[in-house]
């Protein structure tokens, strides 16, 4: 099946997580992504993950989960010559993304006005913590910054624990997404019209965007969002329970779903109960369940607990609830069926990482994608230099045997 953005060409200058991540989307399905990086630097996640000696080797494991399937430039975007490579490469290109501050590009003459001229129809997308205007575009913005910022961690935790920081970085991630969703957007727009787009994504907003009824139950409702736990704010019973075999997340939102759950842990009178029927009364979820009925057989029970847990759990799934064990990070990633494929490791061996966000009747972008090294060629590739460095002094070296890969689509002899 044919890749949904093969022959669009990406130039990736971005760092750390939100850009990458928004490009390794597209490299999932289809595109030919270059990463630009800073010479002998490279981007700083290359030095960021829980393996020391991949840190050392600038190929850590926040790099290397972002980063498969692109290939490495390195560039002095300060240096004229650079420069003057830079733009020549944006004359193959059908996008560019960034996460420089606000201004950046624009101060060395690399901006959207100044590579729209080289490229009329470019794709243009620009991420940051707050956006390219307003009285926060100059601040520096990390995940840990946005979360704080946008209230995700004032309703993450329970009363007593809140605010909490999300465990991995939403925010980022989510700034991410939107950027790849904007770009394949614009390259739409852009067969029906033949222009190009500038495309601003502020990590805040598209937070905010994703924060639901968090934020909608405040402007629209005026109910101020609390932390609520693993409790849900619109329907219950749901939330996580304690069994005698560890957490168990319920969703029983609908009316059906509570009144099979509730025979199925021997409280059918609670179905008639007159303080239980508004589907979205809170106290619902404590009094029927708290997973009460469980919890207490398995602390009577003993042993035999366990087994009550077991068969709550295997009657609660036959009935069609929203239902599983809340599992750990390490074993829905060592479990994932199809989602997790192998990239070349630096040193030849293998790594895991998951695969892309589509499916449609296969994982798209699935299968084994090399890694690049900041100006050499992608690990797990043999003898295919794919990349041109620009020093300091505006040396170019290039490998020539292959140099057609990079150099604008029908042209040679530009670098």
């Amino acid at each position: 099946m044919a890749q949904l953005l093969a022959g669009v060409r990406v130039l990736d200058l971005t760092n750390v997580l939100a850009g990458p991540f928004c490009c390794y989307q597209l490299a999932q399905v289809g595109a030919e992504v270059i990463k630009v990086e800073v010479p002998g630097v490279g981007d700083l996640a290359r030095q960021l993950g829980a393996d020391p000696d991949l840190n050392r080797r600038r190929m850590g494991a926040s790099f290397l989960a972002q980063n498969a399937g692109k290939r490495s430039v390195t560039m002095n975007l300060k240096h004229p010559a650079g420069k003057d490579a830079f733009r020549r490469l944006v004359a193959s290109a059908d996008v560019v993304v960034e996460n420089f501050r606000p201004g950046v590009m624009d101060r060395l003459g690399l901006g959207y006005a100044a590579l729209k001229e080289i490229r009329p129809d470019l794709v243009y997308c620009a991420i940051s913590g707050f956006g390219q205007d307003g009285p926060l575009r100059a601040n520096p913005a990390y995940d840990q910054i946005i979360q704080g910022l946008s209230g995700v961690m004032s309703v993450t935790g329970s009363p007593h624990t809140a605010p909490l920081r999300v465990g991995y970085p939403v925010c980022d991630t989510m700034g991410g997404i939107t950027a790849a969703f904007a770009i394949a957007a614009a390259l739409f727009r852009r067969t029906q019209t033949g222009e190009g787009e500038a495309i601003d994504v502020s990590m805040l907003e598209a937070t905010l965007v994703a924060m639901g009824w968090a934020v909608s139950n405040w402007l629209i409702a005026g109910v101020r969002p609390v932390p609520m736990g693993n409790e849900n704010m619109s329907a219950a019973p749901s939330g996580a329970f304690r069994t005698g075999r560890g957490l168990l997340n319920i969703a029983a939102n609908k009316q059906e779903q509570f009144e099979i759950l509730c025979r199925l842990v021997a409280r059918e009178e609670l179905i008639a109960d007159p303080r239980f029927a508004a589907r979205d009364d809170p106290d619902r979820l404590g009094q029927v369940l708290g997973m009460d009925v469980l919890q207490q057989e398995a602390r009577r029970a003993g042993a035999q607990g366990l087994e009550i847990g077991d068969r709550a759990f295997g009657a609660l799934h036959r009935a069609g609830h929203a239902l599983l064990r809340a599992a750990p990070v390490h074993q829905t990633a060592d479990g994932a069926a199809g989602g997790v494929v192998d990239a070349g490791h630096p040193g030849g061996a293998d790594i895991d990482r998951v695969g892309g966000l589509l499916r449609r009747g296969r994982l798209l972008g699935g299968g084994r994608s090399a890694i690049a090294r900041a100006g050499g060629q992608r690990e797990g590739e043999q003898c295919r230099q794919q990349t041109v460095s620009v020093d300091a002094g505006g040396g170019c070296q290039w490998a020539r045997k292959h140099r057609d890969r990079l150099l604008p689509r029908g042209r040679r002899g530009l670098l």
